[in-house]
């Protein structure tokens, strides 16, 4: 950590109006300089920078700040590098005394790895560019978007050209395992090495300071997936950072506004037309860490998702990750265009005029909110309005106390027919519980689900705010890397895939949740369990209301997820075949699962509401049906759901071989049948083990 002592030595060395007049042109106005802000557009200066008191202020946006503010906020640099940057000016040199010879040696390992993964994914744009450059079937297809060579340019748009080797041309060692960790290299179970992407308009993805950090390639002819990206990496995180971000700043401060789309294409396509301050997720729903970097960028935010119903569920997610950062000088709004456009599609066919016509219509978040859980349930009935307030809580727990709040929940108490009073009343008497942080309910690494280090709570009176003195050594929270985890809004989507060890029959982890009727904390409907077996019948109380049963435990995660993915991707039941069907048997109450296979097979039926007319209405599958429908339009689209859909099935698949193994073994192994088979068995784990199970 950076002693707050060195940085107050620092900003008396350093002139404001020094750092500052590298980047804006400033003139003498009085005892202050003057000059046109480099946040917001305008034409006449009312950016004034203060030599005496050592500090900028906008009076037209509000910027303001020291000479360190104005790096971090002009470039993209963070603390410490915009301290770095000012102390080697003035010849000063950053203390870390305050770090631990572990640490120190830490920041320099992640430093060097840091370094070898940009020289390799720098010389890999470098070799798209010039592949993009050889390739006419890549430029038609540019040109055939709408795209020019200047907006091309701009974005550094490549090809990856099609020999599943051509980056060996590029590195003379293309066993260096480098190349494996910065995603351009895939090496198979056989230790073979082949190009990650192939085929592909290759989009290089930059952080906020404009470094290269991954990349996402489009396929331009026939295949799955249409869109791939790099994986996690040291410097790449989907759940974390936007693509065009970096070539957006300066149209975003212009605008005054940022726009998200949901397609890289969206991004270059709104460029070419002159809407150059749009950014897009990659691949993945809005995260909170998304939400925090669009808000840092613009206090404006426009979410502009497709109109069809992966479109809306896309901005549902979008909506819970913004809810625990509201504050009342910010806007964020959502525009759903036309179910059969997206915004490159819409813009190249009605133009960047018509495109900046919706935006001005877009409809605010707190609108979106009330009028989507108002579609959800019959407002005209008593118990359709208690079951939208009970929605609604949670929602309006994550949102800060501030006037947005108030406003909310008075536009809440109004749709459920309740006074403010008595709406103040309700959630005072049983508030409910916000969405948990991201990871919450998972048990830590390496830690059982169920032990107390993982999953106690506080003890009474305990601070759950961090220390700043937490850690004995040292800890600075500028320097380490990442989280890893993805965002999931507890209580939305499907639950968590179990952990390896865990059967899947266990009791499912605690997730955090509570059922506001129990004074126990426990789900305390009539006892109800799953039987196995291949019928998959559920023995419990059925309850066609959100929910889906009263019972003590929930549905098993794992059968819920692979209904949930088959209900949001229906396209996944054409490619099920005996093989697949033979493997769902081996898992524990997956019975409900093969019978919506085999339903959606039998009758033709895709989507929930079809499937709900061919179901027998008191078979133990309609119940499901009616149960999950309202759950599907929070679930994310998941742009891979074959990869999903496979990846479950080798889980299903390893532990099943796994308990079929430890059952071999209690025999002791006494006949040649058994060894032969429990030999089969471990090699069969070990391919799927290979295979990437997660």
């Amino acid at each position: 950590m950076i002693p707050e002592s060195f940085i107050q030595d620092l900003l008396a060395r350093v002139d404001v109006a020094d750092v500052v007049g590298r980047y804006v042109q400033l003139r003498k106005g009085g005892a202050n300089l003057l000059g046109l802000c480099p946040f917001h557009n305008e034409k006449s200066p009312s950016f004034t920078v203060s030599p005496t008191k050592q500090f900028y202020h906008c009076f037209g946006c509000g910027a303001h700040g020291t000479a360190i503010t104005f790096l971090m906020e002009h470039t993209g640099a963070s603390f410490p590098e915009a301290v770095r940057t000012l102390a080697g000016s003035v010849g000063m040199t950053v203390p870390e005394e305050d770090r631990s010879p572990r640490q120190q040696a830490e920041s320099a390992r992640r430093k060097a790895e840091t370094s070898r993964h940009t020289k390799v994914l720098d010389a890999a744009q470098a070799h798209y560019l010039q592949q993009l450059r050889a390739s006419p079937a890549a430029i038609q297809y540019l040109k055939q978007r709408g795209l020019t060579g200047e907006i091309a340019a701009h974005f550094g748009l490549g090809w990856s050209g099609t020999d599943r080797h051509g980056l060996s041309k590029v590195f003379e060692h293309y066993d260096d395992p480098t190349l494996v960790e910065a995603g351009l290299v895939i090496e198979s179970e056989d230790g073979r090495r082949y190009d990650r992407f192939r085929e592909r308009v290759m989009f290089p993805i930059r952080n906020a300071r404009g470094s290269l950090i991954g990349f996402g390639g489009r396929i331009i002819g026939k295949g799955e997936p249409k869109y791939l990206n790099s994986p996690e990496t040291p410097l790449f995180s989907k759940g974390q950072e936007l693509y065009g971000l970096w070539e957006a700043r300066q149209a975003i401060r212009k605008e005054g506004q940022v726009i998200v789309v949901e397609g890289y294409m969206d991004v270059v396509g709104l460029a070419q037309q002159g809407i150059a301050h749009a950014v897009a997720t990659l691949g993945t729903a809005t995260t909170p860490d998304h939400v925090k970097k669009l808000l840092r960028a613009s206090d404006k935010v426009v979410f502009s998702f497709d109109g069809d119903g992966a479109g809306r569920r896309a901005a549902w997610r979008a909506l819970q990750a913004c809810l625990p950062v509201l504050r009342d000088d910010i806007s964020i709004r959502f525009l759903f265009l036309p179910a059969e456009h997206d915004p490159d599609s819409y813009v190249r066919e009605l133009g960047a005029e018509a495109f900046r016509a919706c935006l001005g219509e877009a409809t605010a978040l707190s609108r979106f909110l009330l009028e989507e859980l108002a579609s959800r349930h019959n407002l005209n009935e008593a118990e359709g309005r208690a079951s939208c307030l009970h929605e609604a809580k949670p929602l309006l727990a994550a949102i800060p106390e501030c006037a947005l709040r108030l406003q909310i929940e008075r536009e809440m108490a109004r749709q459920v027919q309740l006074t403010p009073e008595e709406m103040a009343q309700i959630l005072a008497q049983a508030p409910a519980r916000p969405f948990a942080p991201p990871g919450a309910g998972k048990p830590a690494a390496n830690k059982p689900a169920g032990s107390a280090s993982a999953a106690s709570p506080p003890a009474a009176g305990a601070s759950t705010t961090p220390s700043s003195s937490a850690g004995a050594e040292g800890y600075d929270p500028f320097d380490v890397p990442p989280p890893d985890f993805d965002y999931e809004p507890v209580g939305f989507g499907y639950d968590d895939l179990p952990p390896p060890d865990m059967a899947f029959d266990a009791p499912a982890p605690d997730t955090g949740w509570r059922d506001q009727g129990s004074s126990k904390g426990n789900w305390q409907g009539k006892k109800g369990n799953w039987q196995g077996g291949k019928k998959g019948d559920w023995k419990g109380k059925r309850d066609n209301d959100i929910g889906g049963y009263e019972g003590r435990r929930t549905m098993p995660s794992m059968a819920k997820r692979l209904l949930a993915l088959l209900l949001a991707h229906p396209e996944l039941v054409d490619t099920m075949g005996d093989q697949q069907l033979e493997v769902l048997d081996k898992g524990p109450h997956l019975g409900l699962v093969r019978d919506l296979i085999m339903l959606a097979q039998r009758s033709g039926a895709r989507h929930v509401g079809a499937l709900l007319q061919a179901a027998d209405p008191d078979s133990d599958l309609a119940t499901v049906l009616k149960s999950m429908r309202a759950d599907l339009l929070a679930q994310e689209d998941l742009p891979e759901p074959q990869t999903e859909w496979d990846d479950a099935l080798r889980r299903i698949e390893f532990d099943a071989a796994r308990a079929e193994m430890a059952k071999l073994a209690e025999t002791g192994l006494s006949s040649a049948d058994a060894l032969q088979r429990y030999q089969e068995l471990s090699a069969r784990i070990v391919v799927l083990k290979h295979s990437g199970i997660r």
